[in-house]
């Protein structure tokens, strides 16, 4: 008998039902959707809606639907307990159903660190609305004022009686009452409790560790088909001719269905290619192997990274676009008396969450029904609409669990392709597509590749009076318009524009890059080569001079201070879709994490010791890191010690906050030791994790310390 770790787990979570109850699944149901409830709409009509997320019943069972995606970021628990936490629910009564894609619940695409930023006071708000239609039901019964009651643990309280009453009692009054707009008053800080919780259990804990969480690749439906798709190898290749006989003759093999063929720009449409159907996912692969096929490359057949790497060199070695002017730079740089150049490349990268894609699809009666790991499920659902000739609302997005995402799972690509197939099975059966390593490696929304040129002109005391920043990234905008080749304003706020200078004369340019990939969002996004190029040209600054790199760092950065669009040198700043009032270019914060983090770190007294610091301001957070190199006879150096410092606002749910700091250091060393896509004749090289390493155990540190500033400033991003 084989025993998989899933089929333990589930076994497992039988004799520990704690809070978990199973469910039979219907033949038309996929099984183990464990953890999920209807919405109240579906539920039932009675009780208090004040808004969208939130729902009371008469009983008091208090549901919170969470409409953004859960991939570790842990936003599950963090919004559930931030609405609760300002209602004074009990979370033991609290339910959290994941929403569908649908525009009534706002904007839902859980991507660039806005869950929590972007909507901490709607959540808030909606809580605070809810308390208080509690509140005033309750205190027109006691004939009190409604400013002299609280809740707590799903309690009205009358704070100089101490009389109660439970939510339940008091629900059917709220309900009837008019949900307040204005006026709403917020709790204190201080009350957040379960925020500000250390300590802050997962909501899906127990179905995680008993095997029961549904994640993509855990739908089930009795009849369902699987599918792999062999898809061209090169961007704007296609199907040139293939021999199907070979691949039906695969025992399992159903059918063979060619995949509609893109047209720039390339969107998030399928890749195009032929789809192998099987009743099983292994008849699919071998069915696949089994195809020979002739494929059209297409105009980035002679695509080659490497000569790709010299032409973005020389293309920041030349003008480009100015985002950037502050002072007089040419006359700074001929005044200097010491100018250091520096230029740094950063190849494609690859997402390559642990889960790769899978979606399965049905179509029956002219609707279609997905279930997938989504960022994304309302552009799920208007592409999928468009692609199948349909309107929105016969679309359904079911959301499940991500094992990870890093913004690969915002595409609808693979979720387009399932409905597809679906549609284009005509029998109404779901059919599941799966994509493998390779397949995720190999047909990806990759990073933008990037060249870096930096140039500092120093005084006769080592100050830098003069700042050059050139970029060339192949941007994200050539996925929506196939002649965009060259960095926003947008794309140059990630790093460029929105870096805190002392220098008085300060020039940013961005230079052309044409895109040979389909370029998408992954974590951090132009920040990562951007926070590498400007972090180790400092170090070369500091370098040049013999000097402390920490001192240097705070000499750059300049005094404490919040710079305005004048003081940066620019006529606007994106600022990640926030108002620069409450998310200022904040030098003081910048030099805080960096003092902060030397000083866990022991900086000063690092004489024998190899410390390597860098610092960021990302989605409006600031980080600074401190990692200890040591010695290894076997792989040269090792990471033995890694300090991190986030100052990310106001944060909610802590702990995540910590899990990510860990996280993305490891996601970073992998990039920074493995990391890395190529391409040769317009097809990626990398075909597994055999040759697209990520860090092991043996590669990260042994020791990791994380530390969250405490701050009553407006959140920040942290995913």
């Amino acid at each position: 008998m084989k025993l998989t770790r899933r089929a333990f787990l589930g076994g497992l979570g039988a004799g520990l039902a704690i809070g978990i109850m199973p469910r039979v699944a219907r033949a038309n149901e996929p099984s183990g959707r464990a953890g999920t409830v209807p919405p109240p709409d579906k539920q039932t009509s009675d009780g208090l809606a004040p808004h969208v997320l939130i729902h009371i019943a008469f009983d008091g069972t208090t549901t919170i639907i969470c409409h953004r995606s859960e991939m570790g970021q842990g936003i599950r628990s963090s919004l559930p307990v931030l609405i609760a936490d300002e209602i004074g629910a009990d979370m033991s009564r609290i339910r959290v159903p994941q929403a569908e894609g649908d525009k009534k619940y706002g904007d839902q695409n859980t991507d660039g660190s806005s869950s929590i930023r972007k909507q901490y006071d709607e959540y808030r708000k909606a809580g605070a609305a809810a308390r208080m239609m509690l509140i005033a039901a309750a205190a027109k019964r006691w004939k009190v004022k409604p400013e002299t009651c609280t809740t707590e643990n799903h309690l009205v309280i009358h704070t100089p009686t101490k009389r109660t009453l439970p939510f339940a009692d008091v629900v059917a009054d709220a309900a009837k009452l008019p949900v307040p707009k204005k006026d709403l008053v917020l709790r204190p800080l201080a009350e957040l409790k379960r925020v500000a919780d250390r300590n802050l259990p997962l909501i899906d804990g127990m179905a995680y560790v008993t095997g029961t969480a549904q994640f993509g690749a855990d739908v089930r439906f009795p009849d369902m088909l699987y599918a792999v798709i062999a898809r061209p190898p090169v961007v704007g290749g296609r199907l040139s001719k293939y021999d199907a006989a070979p691949a039906l003759a695969v025992a399992g093999v159903k059918k063979l269905v060619d995949m509609p063929v893109p047209k720039p720009p390339w969107l998030f449409q399928p890749w195009g290619g032929v789809a192998v159907v099987a009743e099983n996912t292994w008849a699919a692969i071998k069915g696949r192997a089994a195809l020979d096929i002739t494929w059209d490359h297409g105009s980035n057949a002679s695509y080659n990274s490497v000569a790709y790497r010299e032409q973005l060199l020389a293309s920041v070695r030349a003008p480009g676009t100015r985002h950037r002017e502050l002072g007089d730079v040419d006359a700074a740089f001929a005044k200097a008396a010491k100018t250091i150049e520096a230029e740094y490349y950063v190849p494609h990268l690859a997402q390559a969450p642990m889960e790769p894609l899978v979606a399965v699809a049905r179509f029956a009666n002219g609707a279609a029904e997905v279930w997938a790991p989504t960022q994304n499920p309302q552009a799920n659902r208007a592409d999928v609409a468009k692609l199948l000739g349909i309107s929105e609302d016969k679309v359904t997005i079911h959301v499940t669990l991500l094992g990870g995402g890093f913004g690969r799972k915002s595409k609808s690509d693979f979720v387009v392709e399932a409905a597809y197939l679906a549609k284009q099975l005509g029998d109404g059966r779901p059919v599941r597509v799966q994509w493998t390593r390779e397949d995720d490696l190999q047909h990806c929304y990759y990073n933008a590749v990037n060249a870096q040129r930096l140039r500092a002109g120093l005084d006769e005391r080592g100050q830098v009076t003069a700042w050059h920043h050139r970029t060339a990234l192949s941007p994200i905008g050539s996925t929506f318009k196939e002649t965009i080749d060259t960095g926003s304003a947008d794309d140059m706020q990630q790093g460029v524009t929105d870096v805190a200078l002392a220098a008085p004369n300060v020039r940013a340019e961005a230079c052309r890059a044409p895109a040979h990939a389909r370029i998408g969002w992954y974590r951090s996004v132009y920040n990562i080569f951007h926070a590498f190029g400007v972090g180790s040209f400092i170090d070369e600054i500091a370098h040049a001079r013999g000097a402390d790199p920490r001192d240097v760092w705070l000499e750059v950065i300049g005094p404490a201070r919040k710079l305005s669009l004048a003081e940066l040198g620019i006529p606007k700043l994106p600022n990640y879709g926030e108002k620069l009032e409450k998310h200022p270019v904040d030098a003081g914060r910048l030099r805080g994490v960096i003092e902060r983090v030397t000083e866990m770190a022991g900086w000063s007294n690092r004489k024998g010791r190899a410390l390597g610091l860098a610092a960021h301001r990302s989605f409006v957070a600031y980080t600074a890191v401190v990692v200890s190199v040591v010695p290894d006879p076997v792989r040269v150096f090792r990471i033995d010690d890694a300090w991190i410092t986030i100052d990310a606002g106001t944060v909610v749910n802590q702990e995540r906050v910590h899990a990510q700091l860990e996280g993305g250091l490891i996601m970073g060393i992998s990039n920074a030791l493995y990391g890395g896509i190529t391409m040769t004749n317009g097809a990626t090289d990398q075909t597994n994790f055999r040759d697209m390493r990520v860090a092991r155990i043996r590669d990260v540190p042994r020791r990791i310390h994380t530390d969250v500033v405490a701050s009553t400033e407006p959140p920040s991003g942290v995913g």
